[in-house]
């Protein structure tokens, strides 16, 4: 069958070369792809943080456990990522539709499994572990909405695995570039009311972006056929049931899925702790993810490109150009952080101002931003090592490193922010003990050479 499936592909190569100009192509596409959902979030923030700082700060809430199930979809993206970027590098074009359509698959089950956990479970466990009874009958009223949108995200992100691993990851800015503008368009007709739309204030915002998601969808796919892109990696031509592709899939990307699902629910336990400190502290840190989510656009998308680019080039047969091919990504990576990180800190005052809320949120923001500052360009490091591990296959890796790396950052917040009752830029001071713990293992394993035996 090898020959004849050489023959169907002859005329699409689809392996990466190790330049600059290569890494960039793939990354910045990438990077504009990732920038404009936290616009989304930035956007939402902006419009809620008009209708009071109550409501900034249950957007807090509410947008990390979001981000719990955005990030198993982006687990599942990671794992079909490194498959479809492995049969690129092999040149075994007629595999990836396959891997695609049971992508796709999985993550419908994976949307459903989401929305009944949130409709059945989420109002228990916010009624247990938040202190204002408001704000969880809002969190819960608005999640209840929001969450319809998940199957929508997850098949955006199976379309991003798709693009990143074929080397196409231009088109991803169309798609995004439209959710970006239908999701501003509609923050600011249902939130407030206006342009012709009802004012639904707090829960405007799930609406918006529920639209926002789809119309995004709808136009990539759309790009999809115009460009003839599912007819030349042949998408639909064996969409059948495949259990050894689905088996496959799940068992690169489930040690992902669980690492990530796990950060963001320490990451949930986090903003639980702030909650405790009261509504400024809260609005604060919100207003702190958005940075941190916002500026970390690059690290992720250069993480996004190694994985892609590892991958390929082990299915090229060029084991010993890895670290070489890392390294120079990682050279991109830390030096984006490294502007970003200038620019917060001689710039405070004016990323904080458009948030609306005074000179005591600012004063009471400026410390906190300086910490994240430095956590972003630790990020740039470790991200780029773990995802170096991903794209090699074995994906456990990760997952033992973020156990440890969320033992010791638990432990840390529970102690400085319930026990001792310290600053929340102590609290925030826990990101540097988070990186570290997990870039470790990652950089050993990689020096170490033990994935050139992996096999996927």
């Amino acid at each position: 069958m090898r020959p004849l499936m050489a023959a169907n592909s002859s005329n699409i190569n689809l392996q990466v070369s190790i330049t600059n100009r290569q890494i960039l192509s793939i990354a910045l596409p990438i990077t504009a792809s990732i920038v404009v959902p936290q616009i989304n979030f930035i956007t939402n923030n902006i419009f809620l943080g008009g209708l009071g700082q109550k409501e900034l700060g249950v957007a807090g809430i509410t947008g990390v456990y979001y981000l719990i199930f955005a990030v198993i979809g982006h687990g599942l993206n990671n794992g079909l990522q490194a498959l479809i970027s492995r049969r690129a590098g092999e040149n075994r074009v007629d595999q990836i539709g396959n891997l695609f359509s049971q992508g796709i698959r999985i993550s419908l089950v994976f949307a459903i499994v989401g929305i009944l956990l949130t409709w059945f479970l989420a109002p228990v466990l916010f009624r247990f572990a938040l202190h204002d009874t408001e704000r969880v009958n809002m969190a819960v009223d608005f999640l209840n909405i929001r969450i319809l949108g998940l199957p929508f995200l997850y098949v955006y992100q199976m379309r991003n695995a798709l693009l990143v691993g074929t080397n196409q990851s231009r088109y991803l800015i169309i798609g995004t570039a439209v959710e970006a503008i239908a999701n501003v368009y509609f923050d600011y007709g249902m939130i407030y009311g206006k342009l012709g739309m009802p004012k639904l204030g707090f829960n405007g915002a799930a609406y918006a972006s529920i639209i926002a998601e789809f119309a995004g969808l709808v136009v990539i796919f759309l790009v999809i056929h115009i460009q003839g892109i599912g007819k030349r990696l042949e998408l639909f031509r064996n969409i059948g049931y495949d259990w050894k592709n689905i088996k496959l899939i799940l068992r690169i990307s489930s040690p992902v899925i669980l690492q990530l699902a796990i950060s963001i629910i320490s990451w949930e336990f986090f903003y639980i702790l702030i909650e405790h400190h009261g509504e400024q502290d809260l609005a604060v840190s919100n207003t702190m993810r958005n940075i941190f989510g916002f500026f970390g656009c690059f690290t992720w998308a250069f993480g996004a490109t190694t994985n892609s680019m590892v991958s390929n080039i082990i299915g090229q047969g060029l084991q010993h150009r890895v670290t070489e091919l890392v390294n120079k990504i990682m050279t991109w990576s830390v030096g984006f952080a490294i502007l970003v990180c200038l620019l917060l800190n001689l710039f405070p005052h004016a990323f904080l101002s458009v948030y609306g809320q005074g000179d005591a949120f600012i004063e009471a923001a400026i410390p906190v931003m300086r910490i994240v500052s430095l956590a972003l360009v630790l990020m740039s490091v470790s991200v780029i090592w773990l995802n170096a591990v991903t794209g090699t296959g074995n994906t456990q890796v990760n997952l033992y490193s973020e156990f440890a790396a969320i033992f010791l950052y638990c432990i840390y917040v529970y102690i400085v922010l319930e026990k001792l009752q310290l600053p929340i830029e102590w609290g925030w001071a826990s990101e540097g003990i988070y990186w570290i713990t997990l870039l470790v293992p990652s950089f050993w394993y990689m020096k170490s050479g033990r994935w050139k035996t992996y096999k996927m």
